[in-house]
């Protein structure tokens, strides 16, 4: 592998795991906002038999390089983002891959298979939102002054913040440790980092690049999620060519945490058979 190769997979802190050799495919987990790799630790395992395992953080999260993160220029839009995976699967001479995507990476995901399908072979999409913002014809679940209000006040106070957010976003029953979890994690990234990919996450629209998306895809959607609501899941599934909607009877917006088994039987049904679910 080359130096340049290398620093690419330094840059996303690339790790490799699972089958290896001839014909082996490959599935690649990108997580969310506040997240990093470990997010996938109670789904990723479950492929080393079969499949080769990549996971990586997203630029400015976990143990990635964060001087690579450009607020200014690449990382201003989830394009930015779409290119740092893309340049992680060229420098792994990946094609074909399975695509796991959560949240807003659910839709860096698109926007990479979009540009270059050669690359995706389906797509996982868990608790995807291609808007948050509602608008006429579009419920998008936040209307745009919720959504100044979060900003306002991850800027104000952002451990507070993250101490906040993180039961709505795992689930209010949901166990103690995931809660603490994922507040640790929100609190392991750095703030200003974080902030910024807060906002260009909960400002996007993506909507555009749906009806340009031929993989074949699965949405996994919690039946309680306030952060992308199913009537968004059912949005997607309707703009999409080709795909089927899965909802996993759980609460928040990570069902890869909270409801690991159903999540990972959907996932199951979807890449061992060809039938809509």
């Amino acid at each position: 592998m080359t130096s340049s190769n290398t620093t690419v997979l330094e840059r996303s802190n690339v790790t490799i795991s699972g089958a290896s050799g001839p014909g082996t495919r490959t599935i690649v987990f990108l997580h969310g906002l506040g997240g990093d790799q470990s997010d996938w630790r109670l789904v990723a395992p479950a492929f080393e038999d079969e499949y080769q395992v990549v996971l990586l953080d997203l630029v400015g999260a976990g143990k990635s390089d964060l001087t690579a993160y450009s607020p200014l220029s690449k990382h201003s839009s989830l394009a930015g983002h779409a290119d740092d995976l893309l340049g992680v699967l060229s420098a792994l001479a990946l094609h074909d891959i399975v695509f796991v995507g959560h949240s807003v990476a659910s839709m860096i995901g698109v926007i990479a298979a979009v540009r270059e399908p050669q690359r995706f072979a389906k797509m996982v999409l868990i608790s995807p939102s291609p808007r948050f913002i509602n608008e006429a014809g579009y419920a998008g679940g936040f209307e745009q002054k919720d959504i100044n209000e979060l900003l306002a006040a991850m800027e104000a106070d952002y451990n507070g913040w993250a101490h906040g957010i993180s039961p709505v976003m795992m689930g209010a029953n949901e166990s103690p440790e995931l809660v603490l979890g994922l507040t640790n994690s929100f609190v392991r990234t750095n703030p200003e980092i974080a902030k910024h990919f807060a906002r260009v996450t909960f400002l996007s629209d993506t909507r555009s690049e749906l009806g340009f998306l031929t993989i074949p895809t699965l949405i996994v959607q919690s039946a309680h999620d306030v952060i992308a609501p199913l009537a968004v899941g059912h949005y997607i599934n309707e703009q999409l060519a080709d795909s089927r909607m899965v909802v996993v009877e759980t609460g928040g917006h990570c069902p890869h945490l909270s409801a690991p088994q159903e999540t990972l039987s959907a996932m199951d049904h979807f890449l061992h058979h060809e039938t809509v679910l």
